[in-house]
């Protein structure tokens, strides 16, 4: 089974650009992606994948989006032990707290992550930014 889910939110389409581009790398190596909305996925979905990969922004104080995304992973944070997860995002502003912290509680979950420190992208992704999100499809459809 090659198929990787990509479960994102985005506010100003940049997450949702980044999703589409790690899409197009899991696609490039043979993989099958499949994007969903935080509404779309729920914990008993994490068996049919390979692996998942997880995408937000930082919003407010460098958190996850909290009326979508955050009740979304917090109601499967419980079923991440010995998954494969990929955490990925955009910022405008900080220095990146939201994906430390959204690391650490995958860790602490148990789950097997393909880079403790997630791909993060200020703004829009560019050239450079979507060599690295197509990247990180290449990785996660050989992981």
């Amino acid at each position: 089974m090659n198929k990787i889910a990509i479960v994102f939110w985005s506010g100003t389409g940049n997450t949702e650009a980044m999703a589409n581009e790690i899409a197009e790398g899991v696609r490039a190596s043979g993989g099958e992606a499949e994007l969903f909305a935080p509404g779309n996925f729920a914990a008993e979905q994490l068996d049919c994948f390979r692996a998942t990969v997880f995408g937000c922004p930082a919003m407010g104080g460098e958190v996850l989006e909290e009326m979508e995304f955050e009740p979304m992973f917090a109601a499967l944070e419980g079923s991440l032990s010995g998954k494969r997860i990929a955490l990925f995002g955009s910022y405008g502003w900080g220095d990146g707290q939201w994906m430390r912290d959204w690391s650490a509680r995958c860790a602490a979950a148990g789950a097997s992550l393909l880079d403790a420190n997630g791909l993060i992208l200020n703004g829009a992704p560019d050239g450079e930014g979507v060599e690295a999100c197509r990247a990180l499809g290449r990785k996660l459809a050989t992981w």
